[in-house]
């Protein structure tokens, strides 16, 4: 799980040094197409032609465009945002699929786990500090990027109940990539020098092998005990937020980022414990 979230700053900082000269449709067909050449790499072989076999074609769709939805998003606040604050903001999806659960999945979500989800929300604010004049369009961008997202999970969750997740992963990969493709040929800019291509083969690099890395942690451990381990991409942005663009996160957003984490690591242990005790 480490080494897996481990590759999302290099994502993510190779997003934001493409997007000072690239268009962001450009960016997400990258993203998108290099994930899917990734995924089919690792789950072809296996699947074969199941690999795109769905029993729920539209809830898969659905699913897809919110994916692409949330990344085109989150590159097109990211330009303006630091690497940390943007990740901080980021860990609130959990707390919004929490939040969610209970009107979309009809799941039941105790008092504790209310009140989780309000603490992480109060850090959340003060990571973003409304009406303080930084960053405020982007910093809305990225709030619906990780409401897109935890929309996301929340149909994913559902339909992992008729189809194998890696059919999936790659449905999501392949309709990001489609669509984007349809875009490209109005907005491609020609790569400027080779490090400009080397990171845009990166997108896809980082972003699939991560998450193939996430996806084999799931399957070898409990997913209370391996998902709080994600949080760890928050040093890593952090690190190299300073080393590249010389942003370091204030004291305000390093308390409010752990309040963020702390709330999303107790949903998690709580939500392990409620199932054993279910058992």
């Amino acid at each position: 799980m480490c080494a897996g979230v481990s590759m999302f700053p290099f994502l993510n900082a190779s997003v934001k040094l493409l997007g000072a000269h690239y268009p962001v449709s450009q960016i997400v067909w990258a993203r998108f197409t290099g994930h899917l050449l990734v995924m089919l790499a690792v789950f072809l072989p296996k699947y074969g032609r199941r690999l795109l076999a769905t029993r729920r074609p539209g809830v898969q769709i659905g699913r897809s465009l919110l994916m692409l939805t949330s990344n085109s998003l989150f590159v097109l606040a990211i330009a303006t945002v630091p690497l940390a604050t943007a990740s901080a903001i980021g860990f609130t999806s959990p707390l919004i699929v929490t939040a969610l659960s209970v009107p979309l999945l009809h799941e039941s979500v105790g008092v504790r786990r209310w009140t989780a989800v309000l603490i992480g929300f109060a850090g959340a604010l003060l990571v973003i500090r409304p009406g303080s004049g930084m960053h405020d369009p982007a910093v809305l961008l990225l709030l619906a990027s990780s409401a897109a997202y935890a929309l996301y999970q929340i149909a994913t969750r559902w339909v992992s109940i008729y189809d194998d997740a890696a059919t999936g992963i790659v449905f999501s990969a392949l309709l990001g990539s489609l669509a984007m493709s349809f875009v490209l040929p109005f907005v491609f800019v020609l790569p400027r020098a080779p490090l400009d291509i080397l990171l845009f083969c990166c997108l896809g690099l980082f972003g699939g092998f991560g998450h193939y890395l996430v996806i084999r942690a799931f399957q070898a451990g409990q997913a209370a005990v391996i998902a709080p381990l994600g949080y760890v991409e928050l040093v890593g942005t952090t690190t190299l937020g300073y080393l590249i663009f010389g942003n370091f996160p204030d004291l305000l957003t390093w308390i409010g980022a752990g309040i963020i984490i702390a709330s999303g690591v107790y949903i998690a242990l709580r939500e392990r414990k409620l199932r054993k005790a279910g058992r």
